[in-house]
């Protein structure tokens, strides 16, 4: 911003005269307004081009500066100004305060319809039910119409008054004069707080506000195959709104528990499954355990340990969708910490008929002639 031509930024002339300078502003100011661009970066930045441009021109002493060596200050500054929406002079709000009356986007009604808030809660679900699904009640606690006054926030037998100092419409004309000329704004009525409505006689049991809260319980679907960190939204089951707004929504977080024996992994289950070394070496048929129950699985011999076998389509059901992954089962082979007798001479036999010694080493061919 430092390296643009502020005369240029207002369509003025090197030179131009402080009302000249005023008029410039005034008109560009109006024209880029914010409330009149709403959503459109490119009239905010020119906006905040034309504050900062008439902050340096509007101040002799910084417009001498500026036009005698192309800065406001001998340092290349400009008086700490920040470009920012808040701060200093150059904040929107400060131009709203004194040009256009204040107020900005705030002084909208606050009477209209207005979206009720959402709402969160936690659901804790076991494994088991995050893999199959399930129907869960939740209690949650809003705010909703007041029975006793139906929503009014009027004591039963009296009614709300329309405000005689906005006519009802929760706004009031405020004309400022400024530098720049007599500005007319629309601020928020301080007699209702911008209701359009006045209650003299409040409701007991909600105190005027129109609303007390309630706790309900509602019942929900859990899909299968949600996981944690998985958030079901319940479309118009938040707060309710204001003066005919759409309830707000409902987010459900879920938290799964762990499996002791199960590790999930996106869509697929893993389990260890351990055998021994015996049965690694010759074959078994087991029972594995799935969230399906118990199927049986042949375990062909000279299985090592850490072989990995998989059980197609018996993991998680993806969720709203067909398909589940699948299971993986992880071969841990156990050796015996301990040996009886009738153990150790079998393995010795076992030994000698693979031509091994109990010090590790293979028979030679000499040892197995001479029978060593």
């Amino acid at each position: 911003m430092a390296k643009k031509d502020y005369y240029e930024v207002l369509g003025l002339e090197k030179g131009a005269s402080e009302e000249d300078i005023k008029k410039a502003f005034r008109k560009m100011a109006i024209k880029y307004h914010p409330d009149k661009n709403q959503g459109n970066k490119e009239a905010e930045e020119k906006f905040k081009e034309l504050n900062e441009a008439y902050q340096v021109l509007s101040d002799p002493q910084k417009k001498a500066n500026y036009d005698q060596y192309g800065t406001a200050d001998f340092n290349g500054g400009f008086g700490g100004f920040d470009g920012g929406f808040d701060g200093g002079f150059g904040g929107f709000g400060d131009i709203f305060d004194a040009f256009f009356g204040g107020g900005g986007s705030s002084g909208r009604r606050k009477n209209g319809p207005a979206k009720g808030a959402d709402l969160e809660v936690a659901v804790n679900l076991t494994f088991e039910e995050a893999v199959f699904g399930v129907k869960k009640e939740i209690s949650i606690n809003r705010h909703e119409k007041c029975e006793t006054c139906s929503g009014t926030g009027a004591k039963p037998g009296t009614s709300p008054k329309g405000c005689d100092k906005c006519g009802g419409t929760g706004q009031v004309r405020v004309q400022r004069n400024t530098p720049l000329g007599s500005f007319v704004s629309m601020n928020t009525c301080d007699k209702c707080g911008g209701k359009g409505k006045v209650i003299s006689d409040p409701c007991g049991t909600c105190r005027g506000t129109g609303k007390e809260r309630k706790n309900r319980k509602i019942t929900v679907d859990i899909p299968a195959g949600v996981d944690t960190g998985n958030v079901i939204p319940l479309r118009g089951h938040g707060e309710h709104g204001t003066n005919g707004g759409p309830a707000g929504d409902l987010y459900i977080n879920l938290r799964v528990a762990t499996h002791p024996n199960f590790k999930r992994k996106g869509f697929d289950i893993s389990i260890d499954t351990h055998i021994s070394f015996a049965q690694a070496a010759l074959g078994v048929e087991l029972k594995v355990p799935t969230v399906d129950g118990d199927v049986k699985y042949d375990v062909p011999a000279g299985t090592q340990p850490g072989t990995v076998f998989r059980l197609k389509g018996k993991g998680v059901p993806r969720v709203n969708s067909a398909g589940r992954g699948d299971q993986y089962v992880n071969i841990i082979v156990d050796v015996p910490k301990s040996l009886n007798e009738k153990q150790r001479e079998a393995l010795k036999l076992f030994m000698e008929a693979s031509g091994e010694h109990m010090d590790g080493k293979k028979a030679s061919f000499m040892d197995k002639i001479f029978g060593k």
